[in-house]
């Protein structure tokens, strides 16, 4: 498993772009691992922390709310290694946080649904967009059994 730090257990959710820009092959074992890791430890309410705040020094005071551009993250990682029935069902989770115009903010406190920091955020629509465009593929891409072949999956 992939972590924030080397020689360190502490999950960070920007690991999930070592998937979806291809640093590492979907099929790579430490990928699966972590892409799980973080959707089981990292995740509340079907939102994506980007890390614990109580298990990292990141020399920040406070805490923080979940970022909403490593929930979408996170349903394309999901769609990447297979788990496209979990990606969907979490897209559809994450669509229920869109304000009343369907936009998104920076982070969202999972137990509200507040939208926190910047609003609308840019980048969390193009996490949004990617999200949606990995499960119409998947979709679309699955064969007979119904099992997704990741792009950079072996002919």
């Amino acid at each position: 498993m992939l972590t924030q730090r080397y020689n360190d257990d502490a999950l960070d959710a920007s690991l999930l772009l070592a998937v979806l820009t291809r640093f590492l092959p979907s099929d790579d074992p430490r990928v699966r691992a972590t892409v799980l890791a973080i959707a089981d430890e990292l995740t509340e309410d079907g939102l994506v922390l980007r890390y614990r705040v109580e298990e990292t020094d990141d020399g920040l005071s406070g805490e923080e709310g979940t970022f909403t551009i490593c929930s979408f993250w996170l349903v394309s990682a999901l769609v990447e290694i297979g788990e496209v029935s979990r990606a969907k069902h979490l897209l559809e989770r994450l669509l229920s946080f869109a304000s009343p115009l369907h936009l998104y903010a920076e982070e969202i406190e999972p137990r509200t649904g507040r939208h926190l920091g910047n609003f609308p955020q840019a980048f969390t629509h193009l996490a949004l967009i990617n999200a949606v465009v990995h499960v119409i593929r998947a979709e679309e891409e699955s064969d007979s059994s119904g099992v997704f072949q990741p792009a950079n999956a072996p002919m």
